[in-house]
């Protein structure tokens, strides 16, 4: 039980403070490194949560020492003086209440893939009819006067462009466009999106939930937008941003414009100033290192 309060502790810090830390400017520079670390703080924050239900809903174990103090003061093994132990509701407990924590993040996350998967799929079909596919773009053109372009990831993933948009962009620009929606399938990043997501369902009014969904979104935006930024200059990119920000795309889709696009492009536009390469090693191994801090919290091996 004396881990409990430590555990509790630490959840409320990565739930409640570590957005703050966060949201500074560091993680437009490294948009990649940042969605890695949102995701990472989501995982050490579940951890934490479980060790704490699991301290809770058991006894607290008897002493060990070394390694065996270590796993003993996590649950997963059991080493009793003499004889075999036969498993009883402490056991039971000791599995399923920490267990249920993240089988429910799983289960959110299945189902918004799946949710996802199904209306790409409804919309696939659309394509298939209304749609011509052009070779020399790698992409499906759609006969429609607005200007949209779109990708929808997945299994049959597919960049989509309209007749309006090839009207009003010049060459580059298109090749940039296309690139940005090419980097979203590349990346997988509908998988990222809806780890986000499910884990903002899982813990709803959590400051970390929320601002991890709303985050991973941007940031992965700009992440196709520096993909299209090694074929285009920042000018030509910035253009195909302002000509596309308005565009309609349907839901589950990734697109070049949106609600962050004035967010985006003050990035773009902006001069180019990248962490040092040792800066963000070390960040990338601090940010590793984030899941597996609760078990450092809640269950340090007794020594001696």
């Amino acid at each position: 039980m004396t881990a409990v309060p430590a555990l509790i502790g630490y959840a409320a810090a990565v739930g409640l403070l570590a957005p703050r830390l966060m949201l500074r400017g560091w993680a437009h520079r490294s948009p990649a490194l940042a969605v890695f670390a949102w995701h990472a703080l989501a995982v050490s924050f579940t951890t934490a949560v479980a060790l704490a239900a699991y301290h809770l809903a058991v006894p607290a174990p008897h002493r060990h020492t070394g390694a065996a103090g270590f796993l003993h003061a996590c649950g997963p093994a059991d080493t009793p003086e003499s004889g075999v132990s036969t498993p009883g509701i402490a056991d039971a407990l000791a599995i399923a209440v920490p267990a249920a924590v993240p089988l429910v993040l799983l289960g959110s996350f299945a189902l918004e893939v799946a949710h996802a998967r199904w209306r790409r799929s409804r919309h696939l079909r659309v394509l298939d009819v209304v749609g011509r596919h052009s070779a020399a773009l790698r992409a499906t053109v759609l006969d429609h006067d607005l200007p949209t372009a779109y990708s929808l990831p997945g299994l049959r993933s597919r960049v989509v462009v309209s007749r309006g948009a090839l009207s009003l962009l010049t060459a580059d620009q298109l090749d940039a466009v296309l690139e940005h929606e090419r980097g979203h399938i590349a990346g997988r990043h509908h998988l990222a999106l809806a780890a986000a997501e499910a884990f903002a369902r899982t813990f709803r009014r959590l400051p970390l939930a929320r601002h991890a969904r709303e985050q991973t979104a941007i940031l992965l935006e700009m992440i196709a937008d520096d993909r299209a930024l090694r074929r285009q200059p920042r000018a030509v990119l910035a253009a195909a941003m302002c000509d596309m920000a308005a565009a309609k795309t349907p839901r589950g889709a990734f697109a070049m414009g949106g609600a962050d696009v004035l967010i985006r492009l003050r990035r773009v536009l902006a001069p180019r100033r990248r962490p040092h390469p040792a800066l963000s090693a070390a960040m990338a191994v601090g940010v590793t290192a984030v899941p597996v801090l609760p078990f450092l919290v809640g269950c340090p091996p007794v020594l001696g």
